[in-house]
């Protein structure tokens, strides 16, 4: 790949936004000048890319025009003000925030729906959606062909790093005062975390669905291209770093072939199948990696048209990071 490109990536510091910039350097991404930006508190920081150290900017005033593509790893709450910012410029965007509706930024997992692309217009501007979403159609793009969908039932549990680098700090810290035998006096989340479960991860509409679980069905809809596909998603937050767990319930409307499911699953790019007998965690198996893990497939108890699987992933590497810099490198591979 000759060609080079300006690449900026705001919400630098963040989380999501350092493994956005190490993923960069490990991919060879053809980056000729990389802008890192930030909000005011963050700004001055240095951050290291390929033997050098960068120093954040930041965000206010930059000027965009000088940029092909961006990558916003900010709060939701202001990705409406940088997209428009950024059509203005000229400047393709990759959104990560969630922050912008499924019209002004569609979302796009490479592996299954690319062809989105073709009708859509320069500037750019997609989402890469939700970790568990990026993941579970990951997963389904190589067996999409032996199933005929009519219901997917997820429950996600997501580690603490799905709410952020404060998530992380909270848990080591609860983590440390109980194993020292000290009071424990909860911070960033209101309640104890460590050693714990929390079935609700933020907050509810007037139904009691989680914004988050709504997000994941809406996404999940679009990406697959099934918008009257029935979906039910629960959103558990568990005692984990770094690392989320699906539990996933697929039903069909045949009969299913697993034996050629396994077979396709096996020979899938980004895929690596945990053979049976064994089950994959977050842990043990996927942080830190770019594969998906998939294990325990089998068909239900009494209904051979419904199909379960576990699915364990690095919520912000593969999940997050690593499905955006893949639609960049979609992008400049076909469309910049």
């Amino acid at each position: 790949m000759s060609q080079t490109f300006t690449i900026a990536i705001i919400g630098a510091t963040s989380t999501v936004g350092e493994t956005l910039l190490q993923l960069l350097e490990d991919r060879d991404f053809p980056v000729s000048i990389l802008h890192l930006l930030s909000d005011a508190d963050s700004a001055g920081h240095s951050l290291p890319f390929k033997g050098k150290n960068l120093r954040v900017r930041e965000l206010d005033g930059f000027d965009f025009t000088q940029v092909q593509i961006a990558f916003f790893a900010g709060e939701p709450q202001v990705a409406g003000g940088v997209a428009a910012k950024l059509q203005a410029a000229g400047c393709n965007l990759i959104d990560l925030s969630g922050g912008l509706s499924l019209e002004q930024a569609p979302r796009l997992v490479p592996e299954a729906n690319a062809d989105l692309l073709k009708s859509l217009r320069k500037p750019y501007q997609l989402t890469s959606p939700s970790p568990s979403v990026a993941v579970l159609a990951a997963v389904l793009a190589p067996i999409r062909r032996f199933l005929q969908l009519q219901r997917i039932s997820l429950t996600a549990c997501l580690a603490v790093s799905s709410m952020g680098r404060d998530g992380v700090k909270e848990l080591a810290r609860q983590t440390a005062e109980l194993l020292n035998a000290r009071p424990l006096e909860p911070r960033f989340f209101d309640r104890q975390i460590a050693f714990n479960l929390f079935p609700q991860v933020g907050a509810l509409d007037a139904a009691g669905h989680a914004l988050l679980e709504l997000r994941l069905v809406e996404e999940l809809k679009q990406v697959l291209g099934l918008p009257a596909l029935r979906v039910a998603a629960t959103c558990v937050l568990v005692p984990v770093f770094f690392g989320d767990t699906l539990s996933v319930s697929l039903q069909t409307a045949a009969e299913l072939d697993l034996p050629a499911i396994t077979i396709a699953l096996a020979g899938s790019v980004g895929v690596e199948l945990v053979a049976d007998g064994d089950f994959p965690t977050a842990v043990a198996d996927a942080v830190g990696q770019d594969e998906v893990y998939v294990g325990r497939l089998r068909t239900g108890v009494d209904d051979l048209t419904e199909l379960n699987l576990s699915i364990a992933s690095d919520n912000v590497r593969k999940g997050a990071s690593l499905n955006a810099v893949q639609i960049a490198e979609l992008l400049i591979k076909h469309y910049l």
